[in-house]
C-alpha cells in the first residue's frame, strides 16, 4: 500500500525559467501512475502544517518574516530562492504533507508513504530560507514524531547536502541524520567530521562523494560509514529526503545514479525502518523531468513490490577512496569529540 498525501502542486509557487517548477509534480506523479497500483494507493487529503507544528523548527520570528513577505508580493530570498504571494500557504501545505501521511500510516499500521509537495524543504534552516526551500518539511515531521517519543532516522540521499536539517538536529539525540551528497557542491557543508553537538555526537553522519561517484560507490558508503551508526541507534521510524537530483541526467549535478540505483537505495533504506508502516519518504530535489519520473517509479516499485522498469544499476565510478577516507575522519571526528566531554562530577 502506498499512501501518497498530494499532489501538492503550488502552481502559484512559480517563477518562469527556475528549475524547482510545477511540471516536477507532474512528473513525479507520472511515476506513480506507470506503477498501477489500483486499489493500493490512497491518496490522504494535505492539511497546513500549524504554527505549533512548525515551531519545533523554525523561529517564529522566522515564521512571521516569511509570511509578511509574501503577503507583500514576495520577491528573491536568496539569488536561488524566491517567494510569491502564494508561497506562504504552498509552504505551510508542503510541510503538512508528511505529517498527514504519518497520521494515516499510524492509523492503518501498514504501508509505505509519501508526501508529494513543493517547495522542497531540505536546505531551509530554524531561521532563514535557502536553497529553493521555505520551510523544512522532513524536520517537521520528525519532529512531531520526536514529541511523541520515537527515534527518528533521516536518510538523505538528495545530490545536495540537506544543511538545514543538519542544523535543526544537530543536538538532538532522538533523531539521526544520514547524508550521502557530492561534495564539494551547493551547499557547501556535510563534510564527514560533522558529528553532531555535545548531546548528540556521532548521530550526524555524511558521506561525502566526488563527481562521477556511481551507485555502488553510495551504497557502500551506507555500508561502511552510517550502518554500524544506524544499528546502534534502533530507529523507530524512518524518513527519506528522496531528492533524485543524484541521478546521471540531472542538470544541476554530477553525480553518475540511474533509477535502479534508486530501487537498490530503496530497498537498502527499508531494512532501517524496524517495521510495516514506519517509513515515509519526502520528495527534494530532482529535476531532469524524466529521469525524476523514472526514479520515483523504480524507488517506489523496489518498496511495494510492484512491477517497474528501471535502468541498470551503476558501478566502476569514482569515490571508494573518499568512502575510506570519510570513514576515517569521522571516527577521529568522534573520538576526539568524546575526549572533550567532561563526565558529570569529573574535577576540572
Amino acid at each position: 500500500m502506498l499512501i501518497l498525501s498530494g499532489p501538492i502542486e503550488a502552481s502559484g509557487h512559480h517563477r518562469f525559467g527556475h528549475p524547482e517548477r510545477p511540471t516536477r509534480i507532474d512528473a513525479v506523479m507520472l511515476g506513480v501512475d506507470d506503477l498501477h497500483l489500483g486499489s493500493d494507493l490512497q491518496v490522504v487529503p494535505g492539511q497546513p502544517a500549524d504554527r505549533g507544528q512548525l515551531t519545533r523548527v523554525h523561529s517564529a520570528g522566522y515564521l512571521d518574516e516569511l509570511a509578511a513577505f509574501c503577503r507583500e508580493g514576495g520577491g528573491d530570498l536568496d539569488p536561488d530562492t524566491y517567494a510569491t504571494v502564494d508561497s506562504w500557504s504552498a509552504a505551510c501545505l508542503a510541510a503538512g504533507a508528511g505529517l498527514a501521511v504519518i497520521d494515516a500510516l499510524q492509523r492503518q499500521g501498514d504501508g509505505v508513504g509519501f508526501a508529494v509537495a513543493r517547495p522542497p524543504g531540505h536546505h531551509a534552516l530554524r531561521d532563514r530560507a535557502m536553497g529553493f526551500c521555505l520551510l523544512n518539511n522532513v524536520a517537521v515531521a520528525a519532529a512531531a514524531l520526536v514529541a511523541e517519543g520515537e527515534r527518528v532516522l533521516i536518510v538523505d540521499w538528495d545530490v545536495h547536502h540537506g544543511n538545514g536539517t543538519q542544523e535543526i538536529f544537530w543536538d538532538d539525540p532522538n533523531v539521526l541524520y544520514v547524508s550521502t551528497h557530492q561534495w564539494p557542491l551547493y551547499p557547501g557543508s556535510g563534510t564527514a567530521r560533522e558529528i553532531g553537538g555535545p548531546l548528540a555526537i556521532g548521530q550526524t553522519v555524511n558521506v561525502p562523494l566526488p563527481p562521477g561517484a556511481t551507485g555502488d560507490v553510495v551504497r557502500r558508503g551506507i555500508d561502511e560509514v552510517a550502518l554500524p551508526v544506524i544499528d546502534s541507534f534502533a530507529p523507530t521510524w524512518v524518513l527519506v529526503s528522496a531528492g533524485f537530483d543524484a541521478h546521471r541526467a540531472d542538470p544541476l549535478a554530477d553525480l553518475a545514479l540511474s533509477s535502479g540505483d534508486f530501487a537498490d537505495l530503496a530497498r537498502v533504506v527499508a531494512g532501517f525502518a524496524p517495521g510495516p508502516g514506519r517509513i515515509v519518504l519526502f520528495l527534494e530535489g530532482g529535476y531532469d523531468l524524466m529521469a525524476l519520473q523514472t526514479s520515483v517509479n523504480a524507488t517506489l516499485g523496489a518498496l511495494l513490490g510492484a512491477s517497474y522498469e528501471a535502468e541498470d544499476p551503476t558501478s566502476g565510478g569514482a569515490g571508494t577512496e573518499m568512502v575510506i577516507q570519510a570513514k576515517t575522519e569521522r571516527a577521529t571526528a568522534v573520538r576526539w569529540a568524546d575526549d572533550l566531554i567532561v563526565p558529570p562530577g569529573s574535577l576540572l
